[in-house]
């Protein structure tokens, strides 16, 4: 064995430690094996980086545009609101999220399903009141078993069908996958639904989090012909949010102090909720209702500008003792006071006549500029935005998910591939305004984007230096020459590549085997194909196989044991259950 496969080895042991026994970020990781092996020479530049212009790792950017495009317009939320609704219990929870995601990842790239449905899975996690890590893990399970479901649903399936063609002429059909497919995606669902309970972390919610923050009155109204009139308060989301309780509501100057969860709302009801500042951000992306406040409608800038901010009175601030009818401070400030916190409480009382006081909290409605031109200015003693508190722009919806829907129809029809689709999608959604070129900036998640393309180099340096061929020529050389064997020994090590390398990778670096194995026992060349293809998408033992597992990493707070704990015995069951079905549907 030469120093360069030593190294090679060493290196990819080191960072598998590292994954699983230390907190440095993963994109620090990979990146320090990449730059390794690119000054060790074992790797040229051009073979290092080669992930950064892969059409995977570019396609991946991209769908974060067109996904923040979904969440800015509030799309997301409508999607989420019909597919997810609201379960009594956990295992409905997972069940609700598992078989959506399953069907539109059989039609929709798996990778732009994942990106659209995490924003999504954290708001209704919250107002479920479940952990985050109870889910994410789950849809990306679920994305990758149905994406396994059709020859579309993943770039694997189509890497394998490439190879087909380009090697035996051979042509599979959009659902001829779907015989072995559907199964998997069965029993995935239910080892999900049954055991996902015990075996998925919980990291903690936001509860814990909130009993110590500054609490506000909120109110908001609801619009007239809105989609929330006429619906009861649990039916419209308003029961379980994460940030705050509607304490009381105002119907025509009649106040309804007990707030039951079967009450129906009517349009021009003021809803007055208590909770955290972010409980403000939370009731802006439901749709149907409005600030109550008259003045933020008043403000001189468009949506996307706007954000939600908190600042403290300084002693110099010129209105001090003054009510905030008399302050004019929407003139002098161009922003809108929402609520008001005294020692940590809500002020009480009707908003305009709440006199100020130095050392009071107040929320306000106003522009992302605010914050840098008042930062330092004594009028305040501190001014702090609030993360993800632009409204959404429900008006840009329906463009947004049509833009969407042309995306799809043009990646599913075959008309273009869905990296051009996908490329199409996000200037749709600049150029027809439900995204700002900043926000689409902003939208890119680097550190997931760097682990990707940098799991790349990683497979390449197994491919150069000879590694890969000699771990599968050494473990092939002690199978059986049965064909059931050898299938199993095929999927096996598929599956083995596909979790240290990626999922594309690994299909590329197992076909040629696959070919060469049915050769020697003169069989069929499809059963073995089949088990590279579904093998290869079958990654769940590590953040590292697939693009899915790594997009929920962060966002899920997992550890690289999480994956191992329950991605180990559900590879082994989908593994048992594919290698018993690929040769009743293909035979030898």
């Amino acid at each position: 064995m030469t120093w360069e496969a030593i190294t090679t080895i060493s290196t990819l042991a080191c960072v598998l430690l590292a994954l699983a026994l230390t907190r440095v970020s993963a994109d620090l990781i990979l990146m320090a094996a990449l730059a390794l092996l690119l000054v060790t020479g074992i790797l040229s530049p051009q073979e290092a980086l080669g992930g950064f212009s892969n059409p995977g790792f570019i396609t991946v950017a991209v769908l974060y545009v067109v996904a923040a495009g979904l969440k800015e317009t509030g799309a997301v939320q409508w999607i989420a609101r019909i597919l997810l609704g609201h379960p009594k219990n956990e295992r409905l929870v997972r069940l609700r999220l598992i078989v959506p995601t399953g069907l539109l990842s059989a039609f929709m790239n798996n990778t732009a399903v994942v990106a659209m449905f995490i924003p999504a899975v954290q708001d209704w996690a919250q107002r479920l009141g479940v952990s985050t890590s109870k889910l994410l893990l789950p849809l990306s399970y679920a994305a990758i078993l149905g994406g396994a479901c059709t020859l579309i649903g993943t770039s694997t399936n189509l890497v394998v069908d490439g190879l087909l063609q380009s090697h035996l002429d051979i042509h599979l059909g959009i659902f001829d996958v779907a015989v072995v497919g559907v199964p998997l995606f069965g029993v995935g669902l239910f080892y999900l639904v049954i055991f996902g309970n015990r075996l998925l972390p919980d990291r903690g919610g936001v509860s814990e989090e909130l009993r110590e923050v500054r609490e506000y009155g909120v109110e908001v109204e609801v619009l007239e012909k809105g989609p929330i009139v006429g619906k009861t308060i649990a039916e419209a989301g308003l029961r379980a949010l994460a940030y705050g309780y509607l304490a009381e509501i105002d119907r025509s100057g009649r106040l309804l102090t007990a707030v039951e969860p079967g009450r129906t709302l009517q349009a021009g009801d003021r809803l007055y909720f208590v909770g955290a500042p972010e409980c403000a951000a939370e009731l802006r992306r439901i749709r149907g209702l409005k600030p109550a406040e008259a003045g933020v409608h008043k403000l001189d800038f468009a949506n996307h500008q706007r954000c939600l901010v908190e600042v403290v009175l300084g002693p110099e601030f010129p209105a001090v003792g003054k009510t905030i009818r008399d302050s004019r401070f929407r003139t002098r400030f161009n922003a809108v006071v929402l609520s008001v916190s005294r020692e940590g409480r809500r002020v009480l009382g009707k908003l305009g006549d709440i006199e100020f006081r130095v050392g009071d909290t107040l929320l306000l409605e106003a522009s992302h500029e605010f914050v840098e031109q008042y930062r330092f200015r004594r009028d305040f003693l501190l001014v702090s935005a609030l993360n993800d508190s632009t409204p959404p722009d429900f008006r840009k919806a329906p463009v947004a998910l049509g833009v969407l829907a042309l995306m799809v129809l043009a990646s599913a029809s075959g008309f273009l591939s869905i990296m051009e689709a996908a490329f199409l999608a996000a200037g749709g959604m600049v150029v027809t305004g439900c995204l700002t070129a900043s926000r689409a900036r902003r939208s890119l998640d680097l550190p997931v984007l760097t682990v990707i393309a940098a799991s790349f180099a990683l497979g390449s340096a197994m491919t150069v230096t000879g590694v890969a061929n000699l771990l599968v020529e050494n473990a092939l050389a002690s199978a059986s020459v049965s064909p059931w064997v050898a299938l199993a020994v095929v999927y096996v090590l598929t599956v083995c590549f596909t979790e240290l390398i990626t999922n594309n990778a690994a299909a590329v670096l197992m076909f040629p085997i696959a070919l060469a194995v049915s050769s020697q026992l003169n069989v069929s060349v499809l059963p073995f194909a089949m088990a590279v293809m579904f093998a290869a998408s079958a990654s769940f033992i590590t953040p590292l196989g697939y693009q899915t597992n790594l997009m929920v990493y962060g966002p899920g707070r997992y550890r690289f044991s999480d994956y191992l704990r329950i991605g180990l015995p559900l590879s082994v069951v989908i593994g048992v259950v594919a290698v018993a079905l690929i040769p009743r549907v293909w035979s030898f």
